[in-house]
């Protein structure tokens, strides 16, 4: 028998040894050895066959591993899938240099696998490990197929992620609980957003846009959450699936004339949508007919997101009102689940804290039992609200990292305040019932330092020592010792990444719309530190390319702190061409102007040599999923409209969810610019004043047009990393050290 028959057949019989029989019914135990060693195998192909899965029982009801080397084998013992994962990355990371990230990833294992000189033993002081942000299915997860669901979950249990948000598919299910109540497919078309949109539609914010939704994304989707559900599950995992908040169709008053509509807006550009008061009896009665609908479609585990003001402020503070609605949308979950429990993002404490005052949240929270909510303080780090709510009144909590704002590519973070953090929640005297941790980034797939930071307090208690943490980090991460690198990165910690003075990561003023301003609504220049301490990161990562250029992680990063320190330098690059067209003079503003558009070009080339940071990705995704030629069409719109305008072209969000990617940087942006210079050199050879309202109207006609265009994009990296970040050093170096 060869290895890999033997190691399948091996599998298997470990499988059946774990099943136990209760009651002449077969049931799983805790782990299910079976999809454990899917993952090793998945995720370590070549060393799968050294690797031993055994059941241990959990610590005081929390998660538990142990790792030991016996007979040439490394023995992982856990509680549940996840416990085994957790300690398959944690042999990984402290004994085989490994790393996992979505930016790079470092695999390369000994020949010989590591011998462990005594057993670990490891536990969690956080029952929950939550994961997902409502924003991230979009910005993020839009267009992902299994495959790439498969990965992410495998990435989650690594990182012991046990309380996974789990939406897709939703669609589907609203879609069957309204069928079944007589509505039509005509009643619905507008209700249903394009899939770009889905988080917004989900928390109520918005109806339609996007769409019309297809009946083939609802059914294939249907399908993929299924899958999804199913393997983190099977992985010891609980996933948060929804419940109802009122939110209806346009079309509901037809059907029930007599029914309590109230009209909202989000106040975004969007038109109103419809809530359905929760005293009427309606409200109960669909609540029960989708967590019914959505239970057969995908089970339960009893977990349920319900966010009823997100973003909309309440018509009233009167605290009587709001626990009454407050128990009322309990009272609709619970009563199609008896065990159901409410996990609520606090956002809305966060974002409108002039509302929501101590009075009004407590009412708000103390009209559900504390054993049936769980509140989410979701920017914790920015933000700890569970300090000024005297932590949410009883309710368990999770102490979470947000971090990331639509997606959009910065180098940004606050790694001491990640570091030690939940630790000192965890010991603080008024820390209430904190029971976990989590990350509820709007977007991921940027800043992997962050992440994996924030997810090493999940198996300690302490605060995390950030110098030895960064130094191992950077070990296993680019598969060598370099002075150069650690020295960068010390230099990031104390710029990029030291948090202060900003909620969130600065964009550059190329991805705004053009103007003479340093920042525009949503493309917020201003950084956390002075941009010329940025620059020995940089000398630094370019004197570690001879250790460090084989390294995936590496070239990541290189090209990554170029491409801030390049988006940097367009701020001080802008004002010279302000200075020259205000000065009226013609031959500075061609030769600044022209500087300006050639490091777009340069920024794209450059970013080209990462799939990290291509468009095409993006677009060619979203076609995939079309089953006709309008399918791919309507999805391609979507995809290329969240990422720019994000609504109409009159949208208040424009440059919400901006991108430095290649593809983006010259199709999209470089343009804009093109077309502002254009004006203002006729501007400077006529003597007449620029007509800036009119050059708005005409290019936001141009960016609608450009979001309903028709384009490929390069879905595979040209260039080398190395080799394009070595020619913007050469080249622009010096200049921008005198810059500032």
């Amino acid at each position: 028998m060869n290895r890999k028959k033997f190691f399948s057949f091996y599998s298997i019989l470990i499988t059946l040894l774990f099943v136990v029989v209760i009651g002449n019914k077969p049931v799983w135990a805790q782990v299910n050895p079976a999809a454990s060693y899917a993952l090793i195998k998945r995720v370590i192909p070549q060393k799968a066959a050294y690797f031993v899965v055994r059941e241990i029982k959990s610590d005081a009801g929390n998660d538990v591993f142990e790792i030991e080397s016996k007979n040439n084998k490394i023995i992982l013992s856990g509680n549940n899938g996840v416990a085994i994962a957790s300690a398959l990355y944690y042999y990984l990371t402290e004994y085989a240099h490994c790393q996992v990230t979505w930016n790079g990833t470092n695999l390369n294992l000994p020949a010989k696998l590591p011998v462990l000189a005594s057993k670990i033993h490891k536990n969690t002081p956080y029952q929950y490990r939550y994961y997902l942000n409502y924003c991230t299915f979009n910005y993020s997860m839009s267009w992902w197929d299994w495959k790439r669901w498969q990965k992410e979950i495998d990435w989650m249990a690594m990182h012991g992620i046990n309380m996974p948000l789990a939406l897709t598919g939703q669609e589907y299910t609203w879609y069957e609980v309204y069928k079944g109540m007589g509505f039509t497919d005509n009643d619905l078309k507008d209700f249903f957003s394009g899939p770009a949109y889905f988080s917004w539609f989900w928390m109520g914010n918005l109806d339609g846009w996007g769409g019309p939704l297809p009946l083939s994304w609802m059914q294939s989707h249907r399908d993929l959450q299924q899958k999804i559900v199913h393997r983190e599950r099977e992985l010891g995992m609980k996933p948060v699936l929804q419940s109802f908040t009122g939110h209806v169709p346009a079309s509901f008053q037809k059907h029930f004339p007599a029914s309590k509509l109230k009209k909202t807006n989000w106040n975004n550009g969007f038109a109103d949508t419809y809530i359905l008061d929760t005293d009427d009896p309606l409200f109960a009665e669909i609540g029960n007919k989708f967590i019914k609908a959505q239970t057969a479609l995908y089970g339960t585990d009893h977990l349920y997101s319900a966010d009823t003001f997100n973003e909309n402020e309440p018509p009233t503070n009167d605290t009587a009102y709001l626990a009454a609605l407050s128990n009322r949308v309990y009272q609709a979950m619970s009563k199609a689940d008896p065990k159901a429990i409410w996990v609520m993002q606090g956002w809305l404490f966060y974002s409108d804290r002039k509302f929501w005052n101590a009075p009004q949240v407590k009412a708000l929270l103390d009209a559900v039992p504390n054993e049936h909510m769980i509140i989410l303080d979701l920017a914790t780090e920015i933000e700890p609200v569970w300090k000024r709510t005297d932590a949410f009144y009883g309710k368990p909590w999770i102490w979470n990292m947000l971090n990331n704002f639509g997606g959009n590519v910065n180098l940004f973070g606050r790694m001491e305040g990640v570091a030690d953090g939940p630790a000192k929640a965890l010991h603080a005297a008024n820390k209430g019932e904190l029971k976990g941790i989590g990350l509820t980034m709007e977007a991921i797939e940027q800043n992997p330092v962050l992440y994996e930071l924030m997810l090493q307090n999940t198996w300690q208690d302490s605060v995390i020592p950030l110098d030895a943490w960064l130094s191992k980090y950077l070990r296993n991460r680019y598969g060598a010792h370099s002075k150069n690198a650690l020295d960068a990165w010390q230099v990031l910690k104390k710029t990029v990444y030291n948090g202060t003075a900003i909620r969130d990561g600065a964009e550059s003023i190329i991805t705004g719309r053009p103007t003479f301003d340093s920042t525009t609504v949503w493309t917020r220049t201003k950084l956390n530190y002075n941009p010329k301490d940025l620059l020995p990161a940089w000398d630094g990562l370019i004197k570690a390319i001879p250790a460090c250029r084989n390294s995936d992680g590496f070239n990541y990063d290189l090209v990554d702190v170029t491409r801030q320190v390049l988006a940097n330098y367009a701020l001080p690059l802008q004002k010279q061409w302000v200075k020259a067209y205000r000065e009226k003079n013609a031959v500075e503003f061609k030769l600044y102007s022209g500087q300006y558009l050639q490091l777009i070009s340069d920024m794209d080339k450059l970013l080209a040599s990462r799939k990290d940071f291509l468009l095409g990705p993006w677009i060619a995704d979203a076609r995939n999923w079309g089953t006709t030629a309008s399918e791919k069409a309507l999805y391609e719109r979507n995809a290329r409209d969240l990422i720019t305008l994000w609504g109409d072209a009159d949208s208040p969000l424009h440059e919400y969810a901006n991108r430095q990617w290649s593809g983006l940087l010259n199709d999209f942006y470089k343009v804009r610019w093109q077309k502002f210079f254009e004006v203002l050199t006729t501007s400077l050879q006529s003597g007449k004043e620029a007509d800036l309202p009119a050059f708005e109207q005409s290019i936001k006609h141009w960016e609608w047009q450009w979001v309903n265009s028709r384009k490929d994009f390069p879905v595979q990296a040209t260039g080398n990393p190395v080799t394009e970040s070595e020619r913007i050093y050469q080249k622009y170096r010096k200049q921008i050290g005198a810059a500032y």
